[in-house]
């Protein structure tokens, strides 16, 4: 098979993952964590960090570190407006996306 075909292919099999999405999405959309202080204080510390970058060329790499430390921020963003602070831990309720990519960041 040519590379254009499967890559067809590969935009029907995103199309199907789409719709398992739009599916689940109205049924887990958030969830209530907990996560270490540590881990937690980390997460507010991206979120409050002023990035001075512009936009610049990027690798595969270099776009994928950005994209985690983007999520890592929002889940700092979600801990600051929402997050109940424990003796050594926080309770949020984070969207399944940012779990997703705290998840893709893990494997």
């Amino acid at each position: 098979m040519g590379d254009r075909e499967e890559y067809e292919r590969y935009r029907r099999d995103r199309a199907v993952l789409a719709a398992v999405g739009a599916h689940l999405e109205p049924r887990i959309s958030r969830i209530e964590v907990r996560l270490p202080r540590p881990v937690a204080e980390a997460a507010v510390a991206a979120w409050e960090r002023e990035e001075l970058g512009g936009a610049c060329e990027e690798s595969r790499e270099e776009y994928e570190l950005r994209e985690a430390a983007a999520e890592l921020a929002f889940i700092g963003m979600a801990i600051t407006s929402g997050g109940v602070w424990d003796t050594d831990e926080v309770i949020v309720d984070l969207d399944v996306v940012q779990i997703a990519a705290a998840l893709r960041a893990a494997w």
